[in-house]
């Protein structure tokens, strides 16, 4: 099997910039009709040419999730267990060289802490860590998952990247999806943005959501963190990257982030940030090209941003967010990885989806 880095090179960035620039309001219109949308008509729908068209594609993008998703809106809770990180990473909270205070989660304190949101009504969880093998080893995730899976409907990982083996030590601990973020698919720009440390390697984070599928996970989620790059440029490569994971993995379910740079400890400038109807616009298209694909949007957004997205084309959302180590049970010594923007509880946001026409889902899967 052709890996994505190879079959991402016949899409070289000039390529992918002459395409959006020549890109006509006829193509627009056109790929809005089609039932299969070709990679060309993903990026007429991301390009300026599809701006006076946004109604046209929230609507186009409403219709599709309804006839693929219903009104069921799942809900997940992320859980961050440990946040010591050997990476440098420009844009990040926890970035090594932010010298704020650190906390690792015992797997009691771990337990503890998912197990507060197991009675606050969440089934899905998401794991969370820093980048620092030699604390929160493969091992030390594995025992966390296995301690909690049976309070929950799924368990997730949203951590640094591993090796197949360690993916399948994932999953025999009851771990069935993981979240891997490239951040940025322009290879010399991620380079710079990650220093140094393990996550440096471009090539090896651009592997592992096929390791993940490989390795037999259920779901893999990937996005790129909208403001790194030029959005036309990470918009299209990431819908791209899903595209290729559906056609070489159909067992597996294959998800979609769409973050935006938020407020963090240290400084970063954001060269490439967009405004609210490009980033309704990131989702419509995304929805058009990829009907099948489960789309989050964290609490990195607002809720009147989350609560105007799910209608057009959002079918995940997180609750009771807090992006510091501990703070439920344990006492949380840190101040996040980013400041959130909505801060909803699970009874607020069941609360809040009811009211715009939607169900809360706490549990839509459950391995066998």
């Amino acid at each position: 099997m052709t890996s994505f880095y190879d079959f991402l090179q016949a899409w070289p960035r000039e390529l992918r910039a002459e395409i959006a620039e020549r890109a006509t309001g006829e193509q627009v219109l056109a790929a809005l009709q089609k039932d299969v949308l070709r990679p060309e008509d993903f990026m007429a729908l991301l390009s300026p040419a599809a701006e006076p068209y946004l109604e046209q594609m929230a609507q186009r993008s409403h219709e599709l999730t309804l006839r693929y998703f219903g009104r069921a809106v799942n809900i997940f809770s992320p859980l961050y267990i440990s946040d010591i990180c050997t990476n440098h990473c420009r844009y990040c909270g926890f970035n090594a060289d932010n010298h704020q205070k650190r906390r690792h989660l015992s797997v009691d304190e771990a337990a503890a802490e998912a197990f507060a949101l197991a009675d606050a009504g969440i089934g899905h969880v998401l794991l969370l860590t820093g980048d620092a093998r030699h604390i929160a080893s493969p091992q030390y995730i594995a025992e966390v998952a296995s301690r909690i899976k049976p309070r929950f409907a799924s368990v997730s990982v949203e951590v640094y990247a591993l090796t197949l083996d360690e993916y399948r030590l994932l999953i025999e601990n009851g771990v069935d999806s993981i979240t891997m973020f490239q951040e940025t698919y322009e290879q010399e720009l991620y380079e710079w943005l990650h220093p140094s440390g393990p996550k440096h390697d471009y090539r090896w984070r651009l592997d592992t959501p096929a390791r993940a599928a490989e390795a037999g996970m259920h779901g893999v989620g990937i996005g790129a963190l909208i403001g790194l790059d030029d959005f036309v440029q990470d918009a299209f490569c990431t819908g791209l990257h899903a595209a290729w994971l559906q056609k070489n993995f159909p067992g597996t379910d294959i998800g979609l982030s769409v973050p935006r740079m938020c407020p963090h400890v240290g400084s970063f400038e954001v060269k490439h940030a967009i405004d609210d109807r490009k980033f309704i616009q990131y989702i419509a298209a995304l929805r058009c090209f990829l009907p099948r694909c489960a789309i989050t949007v964290s609490s990195r957004e607002s809720a009147f941003m989350r609560d105007h997205a799910v209608p057009i084309g959002v079918t995940r959302v997180s609750a009771g967010v807090s992006t510091a180590v501990g703070g439920r049970v344990t006492d949380a010594a840190n101040s996040g990885q980013f400041d959130i923007s909505d801060p909803r509880s699970v009874p607020e946001m069941v609360r809040d989806l009811a009211a715009i026409g939607y169900q809360a889902v706490v549990k839509d899967w459950e391995a066998i």
